[in-house]
């Protein structure tokens, strides 16, 4: 049977990003010379880097416990292969690499529906009714993956919805693989409350995060993993390390160093993040009401750079214009809006359903300067490339569906 593959979502590590740290440049030119390879879970001052990073969120940490690797993706590729063998619980919609990895270790992925609150975890009741479903097919179900900061919609699952999907996992036997990659880029951190599940079940989390997500560039890709301090926390590490080692994943040192310096969060870094998620945040929450203007149903976004819309309850006006599924969707509004947007059927969601994921990234420019000026500012809607940026999207769905209904 010949395998069938997707088309990847339009990556938004493909643009050129935030303007880069000056202080984070320095640490990484800094490093530029060496030429000894880096050790492959990382070097210890790393580690220790990482350590502190997490004590600092209420999570004790020994570097012993820790995997630095090049990118969640070969670090999450590793563990799904180091694992014992069984399926793999996904929530629907969740990010869009994820599913890949697990079919590319040979692993079955079971999507179970969010909750109406939130995306990122899987509704508890749906949950289990998935493991139900897996063993009565014959399947294992071994893992959880969830997203306390979610990429693609947005959101902050509520510490009492958290409490509850992370009780029904444990109690299934299941592994809890949490991407923490995103929560350093809540909007509004005093109004947010955001917990990990490492926090309520420590033996059965294995916490991810990927630096790209609020600290590094994405041409430098780095990311890290914190495992549970057990006999079998230990196991896995080790195996994990075993494979990376195979295949000689190291960071490269510049990348490393830059790394360390992000993780120690001088105040040029807090600063950074702080400016990074006021800006997001406020042109998050400008899109989000042109959205629900028209017509389309959202979750209000807390952390991210990403929107996640529900156009259905314009599934009649659309189909007017020819559009009746998320991939002809994507096409339209990616025509109309002048930039890649991506289909919810890259997110696990079914193609029939019109829905999608939007960027705030390009919101605040299209280009560096542009976008340290929206840094800068105390409120960057009052720009003019930002709100000239507004405009344009809000216009690119009114005349989408003004469109529509003319037609």
């Amino acid at each position: 049977m010949q395998r069938q593959w997707t088309a990847p979502a339009p990556a938004d590590r493909d643009d050129g990003g935030l303007p880069v740290l000056p202080e984070l440049l320095d640490s990484f030119v800094a490093a530029a010379g060496h030429t000894a390879p880096e050790p492959v879970a990382g070097s210890a001052e790393l580690r220790s880097a990482a350590c502190g990073y997490w004590s600092r969120r209420g999570l004790w940490t020994d570097p012993e416990h820790v995997v630095v690797a090049p990118g969640a993706e070969p670090l999450l590729l590793a563990l799904l292969a180091s694992a014992s063998r069984g399926d793999v619980l996904l929530p629907r919609p969740c990010a869009a690499w994820y599913a890949p990895l697990v079919r590319l270790v040979g692993r079955r992925g079971h999507p179970a529906p969010v909750p109406a609150e939130c995306g990122g975890l899987p509704d508890a009741f749906a949950l289990l009714e998935t493991v139900r479903r897996i063993r009565a097919e014959g399947g294992v179900p071994r893992i959880l993956l969830l997203s306390v900061a979610d990429d693609p919609t947005g959101t902050v699952p509520p510490p009492e919805l958290l409490h509850e999907v992370c009780e029904a996992a444990v109690a299934e036997k299941l592994l809890i693989v949490s991407d923490e990659t995103w929560r350093d880029t809540v909007h509004h951190p005093r109004g947010t409350v955001l917990l990990s599940p490492a926090e309520m079940s420590p033996e059965h989390v294995i916490v991810l995060s990927d630096l790209v997500g609020a600290f590094t560039p994405a041409g430098w890709p780095a990311a890290m993993a914190r495992f549970p301090a057990t006999e079998r926390g230990v196991e896995l590490r080790g195996r994990v390390l075993s494979l990376l080692t195979a295949v000689r994943s190291g960071l490269p040192a510049p990348v490393a160093a830059a790394a360390g310096y992000a993780l120690g969060e001088p105040e040029p870094v807090r600063d950074r993040m702080a400016a990074a998620a006021r800006a997001h945040g406020a042109v998050a929450a400008a899109a989000y009401r042109t959205l629900t203007a028209v017509g389309a149903l959202c979750r209000p976004p807390q952390a991210g750079r990403h929107l996640y819309a529900d156009l259905d309850e314009l599934r009649g006006v659309l189909a007017a214009r020819g559009i009746t599924d998320s991939v002809e969707l994507e096409r339209e509004l990616t025509r109309r809006i002048g930039r890649s947007v991506a289909g919810g059927h890259r997110f696990g969601d079914p193609p029939h359903t019109l829905r999608l994921r939007l960027a705030t990234l390009p919101l605040l420019g299209a280009a560096e300067e542009p976008r340290l000026r929206a840094l800068q500012a105390p409120d960057p809607l009052e720009l003019p490339h930002v709100a000239m940026a507004l405009a344009a999207f809000e216009t690119a769905f009114r005349d989408l569906i003004g469109d529509a209904e003319v037609t």
